[in-house]
């Protein structure tokens, strides 16, 4: 029997280790062969562990796995309670178009072998063919556009560094996904981490950058150890270092992992903290292309962009530019989480709307209560009431609702919660999170809290409300980074969506 079990963290988290030992014990007492792979997880995070054998007709899913359900996988594992069927045809994956993620929870992540076998390093091998100039007009016709929130078109961003002079240039891949409800790097770092060393030897090659860096957050201890793994494999095999896969390029990378500030998540305050210092923002320009890392030209870009490229190279910019809408080109993947009753990662063509994501992807809330706001982007990323649910998840469609796709999150909540409370959260997050090296984002979010305090307590709600407005647009026209700048997201569209929620009865503003 050949047993494929996750060693992602989230099913970590619920066990996977423990189920994994009981198959083996299990396997041993009934003098049963048993090959048990620990492989990724394929993003159905209500079903982990989900544990999958493999039988003539597929890959066969079991899930939640607990120790008690071991024994029935030896027994009669057609008739096995929690049998969920050949797990790609599970509706949630099937409805999917899977591109970037297309090897992950189906591989053994640390086997180089296994990653090979399914087309791994044939993007590699094309960009060496093409050469520098030709990989970044390969990228450009793809139309694909950062996936950290920007949308920043990424070839372009690598044509710039290509053709900027220096003598040493960098290729940094910011991971650090601080983000509420997002998973998609440490899903990728911990099932497919092959896919990020290839993607970055691709953007080494294309702009002249011989070095490396993949900044983690400390509190992803699983990627880090996998990512250190696999980029020691791929040095061993002569597919990092001197001469790359017998080429006349050279380049070599390593993991940098970072102490947990959101701020760390913007390029420049990124930048700063690989480079010993404290996180804090950067003014612009110089841009990071130019004067980047130790004042060298740098690429930065997340992790998902850079884990796209390897199957841009493999199977061609037209290729993946066929799937999409607008001047949002390729797959997202989406990051399903909060009050959902099937939340995970879901790969799909720009285009899909909101609303189908929801209620037919995610099933609507796990709570059974109607859904009353999603937010997406992250915690600065805006509320989309059910009414707008009709919105495409296309880059310029958000904005034209005044949100924001971000690293691609959605948290979804029922009709329990009191927006005016989020809204209030949003300004507490920057508060906290903030670099304070400007004065709108450091003062203007703790002045923010406090004015949605008095709102909550009903205190002069009129005027109050018209001050976070004022508030909310210095905050968006004046700070230095996004962290500042996109707060009023949350805060404004819970207002423009939610006003009941901060209609409350008016109080006399207390004596002094």
């Amino acid at each position: 029997m050949r047993i494929y079990v996750p060693c992602d963290a989230a099913a970590l988290a619920t066990g996977a280790d423990k189920v994994a030992a009981a198959i083996v014990a299990e396997a041993g007492r009934r003098g049963v062969e048993a090959q048990i792979v620990r492989n990724g997880s394929r993003g159905m995070f209500w079903l982990e562990p989900l544990v999958e054998i493999v039988t003539p007709q597929g890959r066969t899913g079991f899930g939640p796995m607990t120790v008690a359900d071991v024994p029935g996988l030896f027994d009669a594992p057609g008739q096995h309670p929690k049998a969920v069927g050949l797990v790609e045809e599970i509706p949630f994956f099937a409805k999917q178009q899977r591109l970037t993620f297309a090897r992950c929870g189906v591989i053994d992540p640390l086997d180089l072998g296994d990653y090979i076998a399914y087309g791994g390093y044939a993007g590699l091998a094309q960009a060496i063919k093409l050469g520098p100039a030709g990989i970044c007009a390969e990228v450009k016709d793809s139309g694909l556009r950062g996936r950290g929130g920007a949308g920043f078109p990424t070839g372009i961003k690598w044509e710039t560094v290509r053709t900027a002079q220096a003598d040493q240039k960098y290729v940094v891949c910011n991971a650090d996904e601080g983000d509420s409800g997002t998973f998609a790097d440490r899903l990728m770092m911990e099932g497919d981490p092959f896919s990020l060393v290839e993607g970055m030897t691709i953007a080494g090659i294309a702009t002249g950058a011989t070095r490396g860096y993949v900044y983690i957050r400390s509190e992803y201890p699983h990627s880090i150890r996998t990512m250190n793994k696999a980029i020691a494999r791929a040095r061993q095999a002569k597919l990092l270092g001197a001469n790359v896969m017998e080429s006349s390029h050279d380049f070599d990378m390593e993991v940098f992992v970072g102490a947990g500030a959101y701020v760390c998540g913007e390029e420049t305050a990124l930048l700063d903290s690989l480079e010993g210092k404290r996180g804090q923002v950067r003014a612009k320009p110089p841009l990071p292309a130019l004067v980047g890392l130790f004042g060298k030209p740098t690429v930065i870009n997340n992790a998902i962009s850079l884990l796209t490229i390897p199957v841009i190279l493999e199977k061609g910019a037209k290729y993946y530019a066929e799937f999409g809408m607008g001047r949002s080109r390729g797959t997202m993947p989406v990051q399903i989480a909060g009050n959902v009753k099937r939340g995970g990662l879901f790969e799909a063509a720009f285009g899909i709307t909101l609303g189908e994501i929801i209620n037919d992807i995610a099933g609507g809330t796990a709570s059974g209560r109607p859904v009353r706001a999603v937010q997406a982007g992250g915690p600065l990323g805006a509320y989309f009431p059910p009414s707008l649910f009709d919105t495409e998840y296309d880059y310029e469609a958000f904005t034209k609702r005044n949100g924001l796709i971000g690293h691609g999150g959605l948290v979804v909540f029922d009709d329990s919660v009191d927006m005016a409370k989020m809204a209030r959260f949003a300004m507490e997050f920057c508060a906290h999170e903030s670099c304070g090296k400007c004065t709108p984002c450091r003062i203007g979010s703790t002045r923010g809290v406090e004015v949605i305090d008095k709102i909550i307590a009903g205190i002069e709600p009129e005027k109050n409300l018209s001050l976070v407005e004022d508030l909310c647009e210095t905050m968006k026209l004046g700070s230095l980074c996004a962290l500042g700048g996109f707060t009023p997201y949350p805060v404004m569209s819970a207002i423009t969506h939610f006003p009941e929620d901060f209609q409350k009865p008016a109080m006399p503003l207390a004596a002094e």
